[in-house]
């Protein structure tokens, strides 16, 4: 009975997953075996192996990785300094709170705050040093992003030190471990969980940025993202855009398979 009603409740959530992933991606599938006169062809995938695009997928996954990185080495600190504090709740809630906002409007303060005639070029200028091109550089994409993605990276790994037995820290400190020792050999494997989640939600939406790539960035980063929203919407070749879709697919279904693979080993 008990499984019945299980498989029961599972029927809204397997339409759900059918209606909203299965049959976009069976979609954009078939759109990308059309080329840009319609006509039946591989020739996307073939073009998809080109140096062109080849270049975007290695620049795609670097900016990912480099965001989830930076991410990383700010978030793990923060969350550990959470499970200090007293209001942690609060903390926590503020810093969520900037996710609630529109993507897009986040983006455009951020055009304002790093452009020309924006504050961190007034202060620049006030002490001296006179305006610098920050925006439109590498560094401001990077910046954003990190910025937009990093409460993702934090939630988890504050649940994770949340549910870390403190017993076993003050083990490892009674047994004369150091805090680097101690963190290293304890806190740190016993929270990869958190670790992980958190990278899966940095690394896989990072890999397809569009539109900060184009705001904040420029033309100075092109990504497969970008490549996918040029084909789309410029040059109206949806069999390309499709086709580079589906590799951004299965880069992302690889990233999950690779994380869950390495949970499951441990």
């Amino acid at each position: 009975m008990k499984s019945r009603m299980r498989n029961l409740y599972l029927i809204p959530y397997g339409m759900w997953m059918a209606l909203f992933v299965v049959v976009p991606i069976l979609l954009v599938g078939y759109y990308s075996l059309f080329d840009i006169d319609g006509r039946l062809t591989i020739a996307n995938y073939q073009r998809f192996f080109s140096p062109i695009y080849l270049g975007m997928a290695l620049r795609s996954f670097w900016y990912a990785l480099l965001i989830t990185s930076v991410s990383l080495l700010i978030a793990y600190p923060t969350a550990y300094l959470l499970t200090k504090t007293r209001h942690k709740q609060l903390w926590l809630l503020l810093i969520i709170l900037p996710s609630w906002m529109n993507l897009l409007l986040k983006t455009y303060a951020f055009i304002g705050i790093l452009g020309t005639y924006g504050p961190i070029n007034a202060v620049l200028g006030a002490i001296g040093m006179g305006p610098r091109q920050i925006l439109f550089t590498d560094f401001s994409f990077i910046f954003v992003a990190v910025y937009i993605f990093i409460p993702f990276m934090i939630l988890p790994i504050f649940s994770a030190l949340e549910e870390l037995n403190p017993s076993l820290v003050a083990a490892a400190y009674d047994l004369g471990a150091s805090p680097w020792v101690t963190f290293r050999r304890v806190v740190f494997p016993l929270t990869l969980s958190g670790v992980k989640a958190g990278c899966q939600a940095v690394f896989i939406p990072a890999l397809s940025l569009f539109m900060i790539t184009r705001l904040i960035a420029g033309n100075r980063v092109i990504t497969l993202g970008t490549a996918i929203e040029q084909h789309f919407l410029v040059t109206q070749d949806w069999g390309m855009g499709s086709a580079l879709a589906i590799f951004l697919v299965i880069a992302m279904g690889l990233t999950i398979i690779l994380t869950e693979s390495g949970k499951q080993v441990k």
